[in-house]
């Protein structure tokens, strides 16, 4: 194990066990133990609810509402790395991409709705639209809204995809939060998908203030894809960028940002070098 994986680690498990509870049963969780039905877990001081089924349900909660991956940049802007930019002098700020009240927010690949609630519940006046294909986590998404009392949220069980129509998506990867799009075969199911553009005009946006993405390597047919106009009504885009798909590769999904008027920077994954973060504001 490398070092930056161990010392991820050694600071993650006491962050989760000390704003977590039920405590015993989470560690239950992690050594193995197999749940009959969904586990109501809380977490402090936020309060946030969520129904699990799985330790790797509990790490992505974790990742998302405890160490903020999505507003990375608050909190870890040391460890960020800068891609070719025109201008090394101005780096993306620490607090650009912390979330407010009244924003309007996308979350497109939805999973369990680990950031739509912390994004719901940071942005009481705004509104997020979710959007989650894979039919487990979207019964998870919507128990998880409900649980928290969210009236804010718009969720809908469609995938975002650079065109729209029908998708064929995997349901053979073991999670429900891990879910990719493939060739159609007997380890997928067909969804339906709806383009940025439509959700645009049919919520009747003027703007997106936070773009959050993790669709296994999707995100780099939809940007590369979008409308330059449409883009220009996005302000900022936190996304989960995965080096692991023929799609393409973060750096020139950064690059791409950048000739689109945004501000850029990446956080490698502590674990996989595949995996990362990709953090972009409009300048």
């Amino acid at each position: 194990m490398k070092f930056s994986a161990a010392a991820y680690y050694a600071r993650s498990v006491p962050n989760l066990l000390w704003h977590v509870s039920p405590r015993n049963k989470v560690v239950a969780l992690f050594t193995g133990q197999k749940l009959s039905e969904p586990l109501a877990i809380r977490l402090r001081p936020s309060g946030l609810q969520f129904r699990v089924r799985t330790a790797m349900d509990v790490w992505v909660i974790k990742e998302t509402c405890l160490d903020h991956d999505y507003e990375g940049l608050r909190n870890r802007i040391s460890s960020t790395e800068t891609v070719n930019t025109p201008d090394r002098r101005n780096p993306i700020s620490r607090d650009s991409m912390t979330l407010q009240d009244n924003w309007s927010i996308i979350d497109v690949g939805a999973g369990l709705g680990d950031f739509t609630a912390y994004a719901a519940q940071r942005s009481p006046h705004g509104r997020v639209l979710a959007y989650e294909p894979f039919p487990e986590s979207f019964a998870l998404l919507q128990q998880n809204v409900a649980l928290n009392k969210l009236s804010n949220v718009a969720a809908s069980p469609c995938a975002i995809a650079a065109r729209p129509g029908s998708l064929a998506l995997n349901v053979g990867l073991g999670e429900a939060v891990q879910h990719s799009t493939t060739q159609a075969g007997v380890h997928t199911i067909e969804v339906q998908a709806i383009t940025l553009q439509q959700v645009f005009d049919e919520h009747g946006l003027e703007r997106c203030d936070f773009l959050k993405m993790d669709i296994e390597g999707g995100e780099y047919a939809i940007l590369q894809g979008v409308d330059a106009n449409l883009l220009k009504r996005v302000q900022r885009i936190a996304l989960e960028y995965h080096d692991n798909t023929p799609a393409g590769k973060h750096d020139e999904l950064g690059r791409l940002l950048q000739d689109h008027g945004f501000q850029v920077q990446m956080r490698p994954n502590p674990v996989h070098d595949y995996l990362g973060y990709l953090y972009a504001v409009r300048d």
